[in-house]
């Protein structure tokens, strides 16, 4: 069986690498050749600044299918069946393959536009796992995603930057665990640019009748979170944590004429980004997991953004960021209090803080109540009374405080402990999936305990 991976064809102005995967899939199905297993969406490095929008990566099995076939799609010429198990291509099929699928790449991508460099990868095998999970938590150099493909025996091509490449071979590497599934729909000839039309009654009424769909609709703010609002050619997409009924599904959906849809096999809320590493080991654009406590008040700037620092068990200060867009976390920050414990996860960028993409409250210190003494700021006792009308004093440090300062101390109730996730329209595609408004459970979430190995 040979593997294909693509990456890069879209552009800020359009196009979609998904989309070019099912062009990709009609050009072999005219060749003869079948589809085996499920096709695979997988998001890599979040944080990488030169993605285009979602930063993913397709990838597919192609060979000669025996058995039983399923469908996992539709497409113009009729129905994307899917095999189990099949006959590997020879040599000369593979070398035709190359070219089909990278004639088809190229027709459907934005060739020539800003930040679009197209890439193909054929592989007899599946590519080593450590490159699926440096391109998902590291950035990859271009020469290493190269090498290690010329000794896999692939064959590649891009055009540009190349850059493309690593997303190609990183998407091939990925091992398929602990997924999730989305059904994307795609608008018909023509459309693309045009405003979509989605009903969204029939979005939050096939979420009811269907509990293994995810992130349909963000109920703070009533957005439906389906359907993208870019210039692309997809009309809309369903994740869910099964794939058995996307399909019916699908079908409740009320929108526009649905000119072809594949179901893919994904990463999405896997949390595969996140690893448990050290502040010292956290370059540019990586992400962690880390936990430590409040070190400063948290400081609540224009716009609504909260900052403070973290101090870890090694006694490393980490500067973390909780943006506004993501609600639910600057407003929690905004309860927490030097010495409470908390565990962190998000992302870098090029400076050092850490955008925030999850808080978890392991521990809260006591919270003064508006009836206690004040407290000394040199030595944090409580300081006593010097009676009726008269103030307090430190015994130690003696310093004074006037009678007023009782009744001036701010009521701050604790958070509860437990994890809190953005809203989710602000979550990104791998966030570890998170119970949703007035839907029961949260997945088993592992990724801080053992981050795997990522040398090649």
């Amino acid at each position: 069986m040979s593997w294909i991976g693509i990456d890069d064809t879209d552009s800020p102005g359009g196009g979609c690498t998904t989309f070019a995967l099912t062009e990709v899939l009609r050009a072999v199905r005219a060749e003869g050749w079948d589809l085996l297993g499920e096709p695979r969406l997988v998001r890599l490095n979040p944080n990488i600044p030169y993605k285009t929008r979602g930063n993913a990566a397709l990838a597919a099995r192609i060979g000669r299918g025996r058995g039983r076939a399923r469908t996992v799609g539709q497409l113009p010429e009729g129905p994307v069946r899917s095999y189990a198990d099949g006959v590997p291509l020879g040599p000369e099929d593979e070398a035709e393959l190359f070219e089909v699928a990278w004639k088809a790449v190229i027709g459907a991508a934005r060739s020539g536009e800003p930040g679009t460099d197209p890439a193909l990868v054929v592989a007899p095998r599946r590519l080593p796992s450590a490159l699926y999970w440096r391109g998902v938590q590291t950035v990859v150099p271009i020469a290493e995603a190269e090498r290690l493909l010329t000794a896999a025996g692939a064959r590649f091509r891009a055009l540009g930057s190349r850059q493309g490449l690593v997303g190609a071979a990183a998407a091939v590497a990925w091992p398929g665990a602990h997924p999730t599934w989305e059904l994307i729909s795609y608008r018909g000839p023509g459309r693309e640019g045009l405003p979509r039309r989605v009903e969204p009654a029939s979005v939050r009424r096939a979420q009811r009748s269907f509990p293994e769909l995810f992130l349909c609709e963000d109920p703070a703010t009533r957005r439906i979170l389906v359907a993208p609002h870019t210039p692309c050619p997809i009309l809309f997409g369903l994740r869910a944590t099964r794939p058995g009924r996307l399909a019916a599904a699908r079908r409740l959906i009320r929108s526009e004429p649905v000119e072809r849809w594949l179901i893919f096999r994904t990463n999405q809320g896997s949390g595969d980004h996140l690893s448990r590493r050290p502040v010292a080991e956290l370059g540019p654009f990586g992400s962690t997991v880390l936990s430590g406590e409040i070190d400063a008040p948290v400081e609540v700037g224009p716009g609504g953004h909260a900052r403070f620092s973290l101090r870890t068990p090694g006694g490393a200060l980490l500067r973390c960021v909780a943006f506004e867009p993501t609600k639910t976390l600057p407003r929690l920050a905004a309860r927490l209090r030097p010495g409470d414990r908390i565990r962190v996860w998000g992302g870098r960028a090029t400076d050092e803080a850490l955008r925030l993409e999850g808080i978890e409250v392991l521990r809260t210190v006591r919270r003064r109540d508006a009836g206690d003494n004040p407290v000394c700021p040199r030595c944090g006792r409580a300081m006593p009374s010097l009676g009726r009308g008269r103030g307090f004093r430190c015994p130690t440090d003696h310093v004074r405080r006037p009678p007023e300062a009782r009744s001036a101390i701010e009521l701050v109730s604790a958070p509860a402990r437990g994890r809190y996730h953005p809203t989710p329209s602000a979550r990104r595609h791998l966030h570890p999936r998170a119970p949703e408004p007035g839907r029961p459970g949260e997945t088993t979430v592992r990724w801080w305990r053992r981050p795997p190995r990522t040398d090649l």
